[in-house]
């Protein structure tokens, strides 16, 4: 009954060590990958940093340099530094800030 017990205790050690967590990194790295959208700011796991251009099923384009496009399969995304501007109405300032809604006072 002791050894019954004690690989039990085993089997839960490595669950709550090893197996869940891992599937709690899984689960944050597929909603980074979806997050992704026209003009984020992206890491590849190479390293490679760019904003993304061009958004398809299974892969990006991601501009690295003015004029150069790579790209990507989507899983090749490591982080997302920044979500492009939410624009109001297509309306920008002059220095290409987006313009915030006046309040109804």
């Amino acid at each position: 009954m002791e050894l019954v017990l004690f690989y039990g205790l085993l089997i839960l050690g490595f669950y709550l060590l090893a197996i869940r967590p891992q599937r709690q990194r899984a689960k944050a790295q597929a909603e980074v990958r979806a997050s992704v959208q026209v003009g984020s700011e992206v890491v590849t796991t190479a390293g490679i940093h760019g904003t993304v251009v061009g958004v398809e099923d299974d892969a990006l384009r991601i501009e690295v340099a003015p004029g150069v496009q790579l790209r990507f399969a989507r899983g090749a995304i490591l982080q997302v530094l920044d979500a492009p501007p939410a624009e109001v109405d297509g309306e920008a300032d002059e220095d290409g800030t987006p313009q915030t809604p006046a309040s109804p006072a």
